[in-house]
C-alpha cells in the first residue's frame, strides 16, 4: 500500500507560488488512485490557503506523468472507480478548480492521462526532452477527463485525431509548432523558466490573476458574441470599483518597467 503523503511534494520557492511535484518516479509518475486523491487534496488546500496565487506542476525523475496506473486499471473490479471522471480523484478537475494560473513544467513524457493533466494547465512549458502521446485507443479505453474535447480545441481536429487514433508520440518541438506547448526550453532550464514566468505573474496586481483567468475561460466557454458581452460587463464592474490612486501608481510602475526594458541592449 502506497503512502499517500509521499506521492506529491509541495515546495514554496517564491512567495505566492507553490511547486507541486508528482512523486512516483519509478512508475513514471503514473496516476494511481492514491496519488490522484492526494493531488486533489493538495490543490484544494493551496486554493484555500489565501497566499498561493500561482502553481507550477511537474514530475519527479524522467517523466512528467505516464497517465493512469495501468496495473491498477487492469486489476480493478469496476473500471469506473479507476478511470472515470467526476470524483475527488479526478486530477484534471483538481487543476481546473485552482483559481489562479497553473503552469505545467513538462520534464519528460506526458502520456494519455498525463497529457490530459498537462493541457488542463493554463500554460505548458516543455523541456526539450518532453514527449506527448494519447494512447487511449491502444489501451482500449475512452477518455473521461476531457482529452477528446480539449485536445482538438487546442491543436485542431486533424492533429488531435492524428495523435489519438495512432497513439504516436510527438516531441517537444512538434508540440510547440502545433500549439500544445506554450514554450520549449533546454531541459536544465525548465524549472528556472517556470519560476521566472511565475515571478512575472506574481508581480502583477494581485486580484488580476484569478479575475483575468476567469474572464478568459468564461468567454471561451461560450460564443465570441457572448464572450464580448461578459468582458464588457465585468469591465464596467471593475471601473465602478477601482481605486484611482492605486491605478495611478500601478500605471507609473508599468511605464517604469517599459522604460527599463527599452534601455536593455
Amino acid at each position: 500500500m502506497e503512502n499517500a503523503e509521499s506521492l506529491v511534494a509541495v515546495e514554496h520557492p517564491l512567495d505566492g507560488c507553490a511547486l507541486v511535484t508528482l512523486q512516483r518516479p519509478k512508475s513514471l509518475n503514473a496516476l494511481s488512485l492514491a496519488l490522484r486523491l492526494q493531488l486533489g487534496r493538495i490543490l484544494l488546500r493551496l486554493a484555500e490557503d489565501g497566499r498561493t496565487r500561482v502553481v507550477i506542476l511537474t514530475g519527479a525523475g524522467r517523466a512528467f506523468c505516464a497517465g493512469v496506473d495501468l496495473r491498477e486499471l487492469a486489476g480493478a473490479a469496476d473500471l469506473r472507480e479507476v478511470a472515470v471522471s467526476g470524483g475527488a480523484d479526478d486530477p484534471v478537475q483538481a487543476v481546473l478548480a485552482f483559481p489562479g494560473p497553473v503552469i505545467a513544467a513538462v520534464n519528460g513524457a506526458a502520456i494519455t492521462g498525463g497529457l490530459e493533466l498537462a493541457i488542463a494547465c493554463d500554460i505548458v512549458i516543455a523541456s526539450d526532452r518532453a514527449t506527448f502521446a494519447d494512447t487511449h485507443a491502444r489501451v482500449g479505453v475512452l477518455p473521461s477527463w476531457g482529452l477528446s474535447q480539449r485536445l482538438p480545441r487546442l491543436i485542431g481536429r486533424g492533429r488531435a485525431l492524428w495523435m489519438s487514433l495512432t497513439g504516436n508520440f510527438i516531441d517537444a518541438r512538434q508540440a510547440d509548432a502545433w500549439g500544445l506547448a506554450t514554450a520549449v526550453v533546454e531541459h536544465h532550464t525548465l524549472l528556472p523558466a517556470a519560476l521566472r514566468l511565475a515571478g512575472d505573474m506574481l508581480s502583477t496586481v494581485p486580484e488580476m490573476l484569478h479575475n483575468y483567468k476567469r474572464l478568459v475561460d468564461d468567454g471561451l466557454a461560450t460564443t465570441l458574441h457572448d464572450g464580448l458581452r461578459i468582458e464588457a460587463l465585468r469591465s464596467r464592474e471593475w471601473a465602478s470599483a477601482v481605486d484611482r490612486g492605486a491605478l495611478a501608481a500601478q500605471a507609473a510602475a508599468v511605464q517604469a518597467r517599459g522604460r527599463a526594458a527599452q534601455a536593455q541592449p
